[in-house]
């Protein structure tokens, strides 16, 4: 259990980061060097340095309260097209799917069929490693629609909160995963949950290979061997420079969802995957 009021992330080029009482008490070295995604930052990032992630995640606490009780929850804004937490809300709102199990720093794992709660916490959210209990987070999510899966100590257990959103009578659960070993679990009980590969740079080559077999969507973040695989299996790609995944029939339905949603402009067209018009990060790891 991690100690009280810290929260570890692996935020920007995977730097991994540990907040503390609203403070950045330590930043670790990036895996990689650029990413087109940090470029369009609020608070950009071009070449990634500690202290550079360093102010964008001190940026982040004091723009939207991250890793405080203070913490902005709800947003309908997206974020980046294809995310995660933009498809996921997509899909609750078109009933598509039935809840989301995601993860929040102060809370842990999180249940919910709020769209809108969905995007708040997943669409500012850098990959969370382990964090502590945060009540009066807690109280807020709960009063929008939140369940939290274990409030004294806000432990991530995607398997765990999955499980606690189908005995809550869910059905057509989407949640996010890092491990592909957590997602052969929660398929094998559960079939109909939409699983969603997230944080996957530095992914090894048989872990890529393990997330297409029980994913049905995966961000490629910096990940070579996602790309990889994606050659092989995936079935769509949405985005280039970051681009996600597509390896079943029901990934497709929320992609599919998610643009006659949206009011962008889009071009579709056959291309051999994975393509890449804007420059990818670097390196890919």
């Amino acid at each position: 259990m991690p100690n009280q009021d810290e929260h570890v992330l692996e935020a920007i080029g995977k730097s991994r980061v540990v907040v503390k009482e609203g403070m950045v008490i330590e930043v670790g070295p990036p895996m990689i060097r650029e990413c087109p995604l940090a470029k369009r930052f609020s608070t950009p990032v071009d070449i990634i340095t500690p202290e550079k992630v360093r102010r964008n995640i001190e940026n982040r606490i004091t723009s939207y309260g991250m890793c405080t009780e203070n913490r902005l929850l709800e947003s309908s804004q997206d974020f980046v097209t294809f995310g995660a937490s933009e498809m996921i809300s997509q899909g609750l709102r078109a009933k598509i799917l039935g809840a989301a199990v995601i993860a929040c720093e102060g809370a842990g794992t999180v249940i919910t069929s709020n769209p809108d709660l969905v995007q708040g916490i997943g669409g500012r959210m850098s990959g969370l490693v382990s964090t502590s209990p945060i009540p009066k987070l807690i109280e807020r999510i709960k009063s929008l629609g939140g369940d939290v899966l274990d409030g004294k100590t806000a432990r991530i257990d995607q398997v765990e909160g999955t499980d606690l959103a189908y005995q809550r009578g869910h059905s057509n659960v989407a949640v996010t995963i890092t491990d592909p070993a957590d997602g052969e679990r929660i398929r094998a009980k559960h079939p109909d949950a939409l699983i969603f590969g997230v944080h996957l740079t530095g992914i090894g080559k048989d872990g890529a290979y393990k997330m297409a077999e029980v994913a049905d969507l995966a961000s490629g973040c910096a990940s070579r061997w996602i790309r990889e695989v994606a050659a092989v299996r995936a079935l769509i790609q949405a985005g280039a420079a970051i681009p996600v995944f597509v390896f079943t029939e029901r990934g497709k339905t929320l992609i599919l969802e998610k643009v006659k949603a949206s009011r962008q402009q889009f071009l579709i067209k056959v291309e051999k995957i994975p393509y890449a018009a804007d420059r990818c990060p670097e390196p890919l790891v």
